[in-house]
């Protein structure tokens, strides 16, 4: 995920400080982990050292002091030229549980338990991605969410096959010895 493209999509709607950005994109995607406050002000830094957003003030409002960034035109070219650049398919096979089935198969013979416990932390988060409020509406939020599941649908069926494939192919170690 880029970072800083995502940070320039945030001040695009407007001049905001980090705690507001670092709120919106919780928002935006609810479901993921939250973005830490130093990731905010650090992406933001560079942004400013790379001229895509500028410091248009610094207030306090009774509280500590917040600088408030705008995006400007070189940012908002970024921000279209990444927008309008395909994302890369992730199909490349170094994903953790690709690695971890692979290697448990390589190492331990354990692969089937390693599986196995894989396809139950699945479903336990479709069900409660399943189970979570509507977000009121957002469309944005809904459909990270059923992008989230689609994943996770697809990464069952890839753990099915593994199982299957387990049963049919004895484990074999790194040197190809049974």
């Amino acid at each position: 995920m880029s970072m800083a493209e995502l940070h320039l999509a945030l001040l695009s709607s407007g001049p905001a400080h980090g705690y507001d950005l670092k709120r919106e994109y919780d928002a935006w995607f609810p479901d993921a982990k939250p973005l830490p406050f130093g990731q905010v002000y650090s992406t933001l830094g560079r942004l400013a050292r790379d001229g895509l957003v500028e410091v248009v003030e610094t207030r306090s409002e009774g509280g500590p002091e917040r600088t408030v960034y705008t995006i400007t035109v070189a940012g908002r070219e970024r921000l279209q030229a990444w927008l309008a650049e395909p994302a890369p398919p992730t199909a490349t096979g170094t994903e953790d549980l690709v690695r971890k089935a692979i290697v448990a198969l390589r190492t331990s013979g354990g692969v089937s338990s390693v599986v196995a416990e894989q396809r139950t932390a699945h479903l336990r988060t479709m069900r409660a991605l399943s189970a979570a409020p509507s977000d009121g509406g957002d469309l944005g939020a809904r459909l990270a969410r059923r992008y989230a599941v689609l994943h996770l649908d697809a990464d069952l069926r890839w753990l099915d096959e593994a199982a299957a494939a387990l049963g049919e192919a004895a484990p074999t170690t790194p040197g190809g010895q049974s």
